[in-house]
């Protein structure tokens, strides 16, 4: 069974940074694309970030692109997100997906973690 654990999330005040990372177990890992979503609430599920198998390919929603940097440590079965210049716009609950293929459609995402808290105060 796969499983995806988020960690790394918390309060930080706006022009902070954290750093989300994602383990992930029960799957041969570097072979699918990763994505980050993040949910607020009342508002519906959105694409932050993708990376494909190898690292090599990334993809930002436009709102997080040049403040936000995804990677992926396929020895450690693990994927990150860096997130810099944070303002309070990006207070969400954080997801970590997998999928076949880099998407932005979080239908199209197999297996997901349970998420965690980022709050970014004014």
């Amino acid at each position: 069974q796969v499983q995806l654990v988020e960690s790394g999330g918390g309060l930080v005040q706006a022009g902070g940074s954290l750093r989300l990372s994602c383990a992930v177990s029960g799957r041969t890992f570097g072979r699918g694309a990763m994505g980050w979503f993040r949910q607020a609430p009342g508002k519906e599920r959105e694409f932050v970030a993708g990376i494909i198998s190898s690292g090599g390919y990334t993809y930002y929603a436009d709102s997080v692109k040049g403040r936000f940097t995804i990677s992926r440590d396929n020895a450690k079965n693990m994927v990150y997100l860096q997130m810099n210049s944070l303002k309070p716009e990006d207070t969400a609950v954080y997801y970590c997906a997998d999928a076949d293929r880099l998407l932005v459609d979080p239908t199209a995402y197999n297996y997901w973690g349970q998420g965690t808290q980022v709050t970014v105060s004014s």
